[in-house]
């Protein structure tokens, strides 16, 4: 019998000051039985860092052809794809393909440097690619936020973010950029 997803709720408040966004979204997040709190928790931080009316969560983990986050314009086209880990090149190279903007999370510390020297050279060649990484211990940070019911707030200004809820203290979202992308 397959183990099936557990589902999170979350009521998240968006002050992004460096797009001018500033919203409060009911999110309903499922999490895949392999998948972790913090993965969960990079998700939920990429859906605050690219907000917008029509970015949506995906299956990710449940289907290959699907990112962890998608934006659609009105015809059904991919304006944003939006992934949390460490994809192969052949999945990042597909949704460069398939998106007209693609950005990569890693996060993992130690491990996401190797994964990174692993695909650059063909990454790099992506021009509507760009590649974030995590500071070491954010996600872990932000998987102690991870409660079935949650009320988080997130502040971002001048290129960083924090998020916090009422029952733990602030997580500072820190990142480098790896890649960025040629088109923007």
């Amino acid at each position: 019998m397959a183990l099936k997803s557990t589902i999170y709720k979350a009521e998240l408040q968006i002050a992004d000051m460096d797009r001018h966004y500033y919203a409060d979204h009911a999110l309903t997040v499922a999490r895949h039985p392999s998948e972790t709190d913090d993965r969960m928790m990079v998700r939920i931080v990429a859906f605050a860092l690219f907000a917008h009316e029509r970015l949506e969560f995906c299956k990710g983990l449940s289907d290959v052809d699907e990112p962890d986050l998608w934006q659609k314009d009105l015809t059904g086209a991919i304006d944003v794809w939006i992934e949390a880990g460490q994809p192969d090149e052949r999945r990042i190279s597909k949704a460069a393909g398939r998106a007209g903007q693609v950005t990569v999370i890693a996060y993992g510390g130690k491990t996401s440097d190797i994964w990174w020297q692993g695909v650059r050279s063909k990454v790099e060649r992506l021009r509507n690619v760009q590649v974030l990484s995590l500071a070491d211990g954010v996600a872990a940070a932000l998987g102690r936020l991870a409660e079935r019911t949650m009320r988080l707030q997130c502040t971002v200004q001048d290129g960083a973010a924090w998020i916090s809820s009422a029952d733990h203290d602030p997580v500072a979202v820190e990142w480098t950029v790896l890649k960025a992308r040629a088109d923007a």
